[in-house]
């Protein structure tokens, strides 16, 4: 699985790529046809609190999964964008089986 971190309009540090990495690579163990995760990160507003805009979008054969969440933290919203393709990774593999 290959994993992308994106920083737009400021310089990710080494721990919070260490974070997403870390988080990110237990999306493995919900599918093996994982190719690659785009994490894009964005700072909107610079001066107002709920400014921190996280998208990650997981990729598939045949189909791409998106997750997108605005918070105070990075860290929160990688952890809140996670919980929702963890569940949207239940439904595909859900799916798959019925087919």
């Amino acid at each position: 699985m290959d994993i992308n971190i994106q920083a737009i309009h400021f310089e990710a540090s080494e721990k919070l790529q260490d974070f997403i990495v870390k988080k990110t690579t237990k999306l493995g163990k919900f599918s093996d046809e994982i190719r690659k995760v785009e994490v894009s990160l964005k700072v909107v507003k610079p001066e107002t609190a709920m400014n921190k805009e996280t998208q990650i979008i997981v990729n598939l054969p045949g189909k791409d999964l998106i997750a997108q969440e605005i918070c105070d933290t990075f860290e929160e919203g990688v952890d809140k964008t996670l919980d929702s393709l963890t569940r949207q990774l239940s439904k595909y593999k859900e799916k798959q089986k019925n087919r």
